[in-house]
């Protein structure tokens, strides 16, 4: 039986204006291996983008991994780890009897590539001097203030699908 390799992720995502043009920054650590990954949109939100941040660095591992994703977003770790999201999802993606889940689009991405690999998602206070978390917030920053982003399809007229 193979040992599924050890990879840390960190991610953060940021949007100018909330919503605004948005990026997201993913630092993956294999080893001694380190990668970074950015992208954005030129009309989103900060819980759009880091959502995609974590999918983005799940989506970049090519084989099934035990994963540690420290993220500064509670949006994104307590809608996993309190199982928020697979509630929502059970529920035709409903938060409540009236109220229903935003960003369904990235949440359901997200539980699909949890079920992929052993994921445990760790809070990291933002902006408190942890390598990884600064990194991925200058990457998101950066992609933010780019003049040429494409559009978030699934994010129009400020509301989210």
């Amino acid at each position: 039986m193979k040992k599924e390799k050890q990879v840390i992720i960190y991610t953060d995502g940021s949007a100018l204006g909330n919503p605004g043009p948005g990026g997201y920054g993913v630092v993956l650590c294999f080893g001694p291996h380190q990668r970074e990954l950015t992208g954005g949109y030129r009309l989103t939100t900060n819980n759009r983008m880091e959502l995609l941040a974590a999918i983005k660095g799940l989506e970049a591992l090519t084989e099934p991994c035990r994963v540690t994703l420290y993220s500064d977003s509670r949006y994104v770790v307590d809608g996993i780890t309190k199982g928020w999201a697979r509630r929502w999802r059970a529920n035709n993606w409903m938060r409540n009897k009236r109220e229903r889940a935003l960003n369904v689009d990235l949440w359901a991405e997200l539980l699909e590539l949890c079920e992929k690999h052993e994921v445990a998602f760790r809070w990291v206070k933002g902006h408190a001097g942890n390598a990884g978390n600064e990194r991925c917030d200058q990457l998101a920053q950066g992609t933010a203030q780019l003049a040429l982003l494409p559009v978030d399809e699934n994010y129009a007229g400020g509301t989210p699908r």
